[in-house]
Formats: structure tokens, C-alpha cells, sequence
């Protein structure tokens, strides 16, 4: 999902932090060295097809629109998008989630405000405006409104971008009462996993290159903080996988393979939603 050290992001010191650990290489299978007076974003109205019900989220003096699918009284689950925004590959998240045992509430927030990336150039300018801080704030908005509407515990995942923010939300977020995060740690600046106080678990690939980010060293220095946090965590790592490997649909594939990732594995994604599945009903049953 992420590509090279040339992403820069502006909008806060934590975002800043995050860009460091960016791989520095100049051998990415793609470049970021584009013009980007071609970018176009597409309103998830127009692709928010059923089941998926839109709803808005208001947190102080702004808003925010979401997307819900799921059993009414289910536990929630907030799910947290990649760099892309909320396309195709989430909404597959957030489907699959609301169909696991015992049955789940999937919430998307929409955290570009109804932009989506296209290509890398476009994920990247998106990504560059995003407000970190504000994005954990929408992120408690939406716990709360889960709780408000027939969830009794509320949980988040995410991947690569959306798995920085869950760990944080562990941290920051008092309402969450457990995580799973993929593929994505937050910058000491914006959330200490060692303050997490929410259950969380975690999934890496093996050959996940974004240092400091999501490589095993990354892993493996959140499986660190997670001990220290006192926290129930688990930190799992999947051998000859890369990042992004849970993404399945054709075309997330088909994306992954342009970026130079590695192949799809099957098994490595089915055990990791048994992993899910059974963290989340553990501490998400009432």
C-alpha cells in the first residue's frame, strides 16, 4: 500500500514521523515522481452499493459520512481503510467482518471525506492531507456512535494506514475495547503502544519491506511495547507474505502485483481471519 521514501507527509508532526519509515530505496517498482494535475477522487456515494447503509457521524462541528453493514445488535467493529480511501478492498473487509461468527456490526468512516485514490500518485496526495489526530477522533465518534445504536462493545481494525490507527486507537480511544490491527504501526509521535490499553492483536508479513513501519523489525519492536503495556496482545507474522497480503479481490491482486508485492496466499489469509474472528469474540462478547 505504501511506496517509497518519497511520500511526505504534511499535515502534523506524527505524519511526518510516519514518513520516515518509508523504505529508502530508489528500486520501488513504480514511481511517485508524477504530476498530480491529474488527480481525481470518486465519491464513495456513487460505489456504496447495498448492503451497505450510509449514515453521518457528527463530532464537534463537523461530520462525516460512514458505511454500515452487519446484524443490528452485533458488536461493532470500526474498519479503517488503507491509503486508497474507502474503495472496493475495504468495503470487502467490512463485508467479510460482518459475516464471521457469531455475527459483527462493520463501520467504515470515511476519513478522506468522500475522496479515493485512483493510482499510487493520488493515494499518496491523499494520504499527504490527512489529519492524523483528527482521524482518531473519528474514530472514537464512530465507536460511540456503534454504542449508541445497539453494539454493547465496540472493536477496530484496519490495514497498513487503518492499522497505524487502530494500534493508536488502543491508546487513544477509551471507548475500544479491542483491536486487530494489519500490516501498520503508529509513529511514537501520534500513540505509544506501550500506553495501549485495549486488547490488541496484530499481523505482519514476512517480507513486508516498509521499515520502522510494518517490516519485522517493526513486529517485532510492537511486540515489545505490547509486553510492557500489560495488555493481552498477540503479534503474528506470516512467512513468505508481504504487506497488503490480505487484500483477495481480483483487482486488489491485480494492484498488489503492479506494485511488485508478493503473490496471493490463500492460507496465510484464512488464518489470519481465524485469528481475527476469534480475538474479536473474545473480547467483544457482552
Amino acid at each position: 500500500m505504501l511506496a517509497s521514501a518519497a511520500i511526505n507527509l504534511r499535515s502534523s508532526s506524527a505524519s511526518r514521523a510516519f514518513s520516515k519509515a518509508l523504505p529508502n530505496s530508489t528500486a520501488a517498482p513504480f514511481s511517485l515522481v508524477r504530476t498530480l494535475s491529474r488527480f481525481s477522487v470518486r465519491s464513495m456515494a456513487d460505489s456504496a452499493a447495498a448492503p451497505f447503509k450510509k449514515i453521518q457521524i457528527h463530532r464537534g462541528d463537523t461530520a462525516f459520512d460512514a458505511y454500515v453493514v452487519g446484524k443490528e445488535d452485533a458488536p461493532g467493529i470500526v474498519v479503517l481503510q488503507e491509503w486508497w480511501g474507502v474503495d472496493f478492498e475495504i468495503k470487502n473487509h467490512a463485508m467479510k467482518i460482518s459475516q464471521l461468527a457469531p455475527g459483527f456490526k462493520a463501520l467504515i468512516p470515511d476519513l478522506y471525506r468522500g475522496k479515493v485514490g485512483l493510482d499510487v500518485a493520488e493515494a499518496q496526495h491523499l494520504m499527504d492531507g490527512l489529519d492524523w489526530q483528527g482521524a482518531v477522533k473519528d474514530i472514537q465518534a464512530s465507536a460511540n456512535w456503534l454504542k449508541a445504536n445497539g453494539s454493547k462493545k465496540v472493536g477496530v481494525t484496519g490495514f497498513c494506514l487503518g492499522g497505524a490507527l487502530s494500534i493508536a486507537s488502543s491508546v487513544l480511544v477509551p471507548e475500544v475495547d479491542a483491536v486487530v490491527a494489519f500490516y501498520g504501526v503508529p509513529s511514537s509521535e501520534l500513540a505509544d503502544p506501550a500506553k495501549a490499553k485495549a486488547p490488541v492483536q496484530a499481523h505482519f508479513g514476512e517480507l513486508d519491506n516498509y521499515v520502522g513501519f510494518s517490516d519485522v523489525g517493526a513486529a517485532k519492536s510492537l511486540e515489545e511495547k505490547l509486553k510492557a503495556s500489560g495488555i493481552p496482545y498477540e503479534v503474528h507474522i506470516y512467512p513468505g507474505n508481504g504487506h497488503a497480503f490480505m487484500n483477495r479481490s481480483q483487482e486488489g491482486v491485480k494492484r498488489r502485483k503492479n506494485m511488485g508485492m508478493p503473490d496471493e496466499d490463500e492460507a496465510a489469509v484464512q488464518l489470519a481471519w481465524s485469528r481475527f474472528e476469534s480475538w474479536m469474540t473474545r473480547y467483544l462478547s457482552a
